[in-house]
Protein backbone atom coordinates (compact mmCIF):
# COMPACT_ATOMS: atom_id res chain seq x y z
CA UNK A 1 0.00 0.00 0.00
CA UNK A 2 1.44 3.20 -0.71
CA UNK A 3 0.56 7.06 0.65
CA UNK A 4 -1.35 9.48 -1.62
CA UNK A 5 0.12 12.83 -1.47
CA UNK A 6 0.62 16.16 -3.33
CA UNK A 7 4.28 16.71 -2.94
CA UNK A 8 6.07 20.34 -3.09
CA UNK A 9 8.47 21.14 -3.80
CA UNK A 10 7.52 19.49 -7.16
CA UNK A 11 11.32 19.21 -8.87
CA UNK A 12 11.53 16.91 -11.24
CA UNK A 13 8.57 14.61 -9.97
CA UNK A 14 6.98 15.01 -13.32
CA UNK A 15 9.45 12.92 -15.06
CA UNK A 16 11.21 11.50 -12.42
CA UNK A 17 10.89 9.20 -9.55
CA UNK A 18 12.84 10.66 -6.43
CA UNK A 19 14.68 8.38 -4.04
CA UNK A 20 15.20 9.83 -0.29
CA UNK A 21 17.79 7.83 1.66
CA UNK A 22 19.77 8.35 4.54
CA UNK A 23 23.12 10.82 3.87
CA UNK A 24 25.21 9.41 6.55
CA UNK A 25 24.45 5.59 6.16
CA UNK A 26 27.09 3.77 3.84
CA UNK A 27 24.88 0.94 3.21
CA UNK A 28 22.24 3.78 1.92
CA UNK A 29 24.85 5.08 0.06
CA UNK A 30 25.64 1.99 -1.72
CA UNK A 31 22.11 1.81 -2.28
CA UNK A 32 22.07 4.87 -4.31
CA UNK A 33 25.64 3.76 -6.09
CA UNK A 34 23.58 0.45 -7.19
CA UNK A 35 20.49 2.56 -8.31
CA UNK A 36 22.98 4.88 -10.45
CA UNK A 37 24.88 1.82 -12.00
CA UNK A 38 21.73 0.31 -13.42
CA UNK A 39 19.54 3.06 -13.81
CA UNK A 40 19.81 3.21 -17.83
CA UNK A 41 16.62 4.89 -18.55
CA UNK A 42 17.41 7.71 -16.12
CA UNK A 43 14.36 7.70 -14.15
CA UNK A 44 15.43 8.34 -10.72
CA UNK A 45 17.02 11.65 -8.62
CA UNK A 46 18.33 11.63 -4.96
CA UNK A 47 18.06 13.31 -1.81
CA UNK A 48 19.50 12.76 1.06
CA UNK A 49 17.42 12.48 3.66
CA UNK A 50 19.41 15.49 5.87
CA UNK A 51 18.90 17.68 3.06
CA UNK A 52 16.65 20.91 2.96
CA UNK A 53 14.32 19.53 0.08
CA UNK A 54 13.56 16.07 2.50
CA UNK A 55 13.80 18.24 5.28
CA UNK A 56 10.56 20.19 3.94
CA UNK A 57 8.93 17.34 2.65
CA UNK A 58 9.28 15.85 5.89
CA UNK A 59 7.88 18.72 8.26
CA UNK A 60 5.03 19.46 5.94
CA UNK A 61 3.85 15.93 6.99
CA UNK A 62 3.33 15.01 3.30
CA UNK A 63 5.13 11.58 4.16
CA UNK A 64 4.27 10.81 7.41
CA UNK A 65 5.21 7.24 7.13
CA UNK A 66 8.64 8.13 5.89
CA UNK A 67 11.55 8.65 8.87
CA UNK A 68 15.82 8.64 8.66
CA UNK A 69 15.48 4.74 8.76
CA UNK A 70 13.39 4.52 5.72
CA UNK A 71 14.28 4.73 2.03
CA UNK A 72 11.09 6.57 0.55
CA UNK A 73 10.71 6.66 -2.92
CA UNK A 74 8.34 9.66 -4.41
CA UNK A 75 6.58 8.93 -7.72
CA UNK A 76 4.08 11.76 -8.67
CA UNK A 77 1.35 11.84 -5.94
CA UNK A 78 2.45 7.95 -4.31
CA UNK A 79 5.39 7.65 -2.06
CA UNK A 80 6.86 4.31 -0.89
CA UNK A 81 8.93 3.38 1.86
CA UNK A 82 10.22 0.62 3.98
CA UNK A 83 10.68 -2.76 1.64
CA UNK A 84 7.75 -1.12 -0.70
CA UNK A 85 10.35 1.57 -1.77
CA UNK A 86 12.74 -1.45 -2.40
CA UNK A 87 10.79 -3.76 -4.16
CA UNK A 88 9.20 -0.88 -6.61
CA UNK A 89 12.68 0.54 -7.06
CA UNK A 90 13.80 -2.76 -8.59
CA UNK A 91 10.27 -3.04 -10.52
CA UNK A 92 11.63 0.77 -12.16
CA UNK A 93 15.41 -0.12 -12.89
CA UNK A 94 13.76 -3.27 -14.88
CA UNK A 95 15.72 -6.42 -16.38
CA UNK A 96 16.59 -8.84 -14.17
CA UNK A 97 16.15 -6.67 -11.05
CA UNK A 98 12.45 -6.54 -11.73
CA UNK A 99 12.17 -10.57 -10.51
CA UNK A 100 12.85 -9.54 -7.19
CA UNK A 101 9.12 -7.90 -7.57
CA UNK A 102 8.39 -11.42 -6.76
CA UNK A 103 9.07 -10.95 -2.97
CA UNK A 104 5.44 -8.26 -2.90
CA UNK A 105 3.90 -12.04 -2.35
CA UNK A 106 5.15 -11.89 1.02
CA UNK A 107 2.66 -9.80 3.36
CA UNK A 108 4.27 -6.56 3.92
CA UNK A 109 4.28 -6.64 7.67
CA UNK A 110 6.70 -9.43 7.36
CA UNK A 111 8.91 -7.63 4.52
CA UNK A 112 8.44 -4.49 6.48
CA UNK A 113 10.02 -6.17 9.78
CA UNK A 114 13.21 -7.68 7.92
CA UNK A 115 13.53 -4.31 6.81
CA UNK A 116 13.60 -2.55 9.80
CA UNK A 117 16.03 -5.92 11.30
CA UNK A 118 18.53 -4.69 8.85
CA UNK A 119 17.79 -0.55 9.02
CA UNK A 120 18.37 -0.78 12.73
CA UNK A 121 21.44 -2.36 12.54
CA UNK A 122 22.87 -0.64 9.49
CA UNK A 123 25.24 1.83 11.15
CA UNK A 124 27.17 -1.35 13.23
CA UNK A 125 26.86 -3.66 10.59
CA UNK A 126 28.31 -0.79 7.33
CA UNK A 127 29.61 1.74 9.09
CA UNK A 128 27.96 5.97 9.25
CA UNK A 129 29.75 8.80 7.45
CA UNK A 130 30.51 12.42 9.46
CA UNK A 131 28.20 14.41 6.68
CA UNK A 132 26.40 13.38 3.28
CA UNK A 133 28.18 12.58 0.30
CA UNK A 134 29.43 15.27 -2.13
CA UNK A 135 28.49 13.89 -5.35
CA UNK A 136 30.68 14.34 -8.34
CA UNK A 137 30.07 16.51 -11.99
CA UNK A 138 29.10 13.30 -13.31
CA UNK A 139 26.22 12.63 -11.39
CA UNK A 140 25.60 15.99 -9.88
CA UNK A 141 22.27 16.42 -12.18
CA UNK A 142 20.88 13.42 -10.26
CA UNK A 143 20.91 14.81 -6.76
CA UNK A 144 18.56 17.49 -5.40
CA UNK A 145 18.73 19.51 -2.05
Amino acid sequence: MTAKIDLKPEQSLETHSIVLFDGVCRFCNGWVQFILRHDKHDKFRFAPLQSDYAIQLLASGQLKDASLDSVVLCEGSSVYTHSAAVLQICNRLGGAWRVLTVFKVVPRPIRDTFYRFIAKRRYRWFGKYDSCMIPNAEIRSKFIG
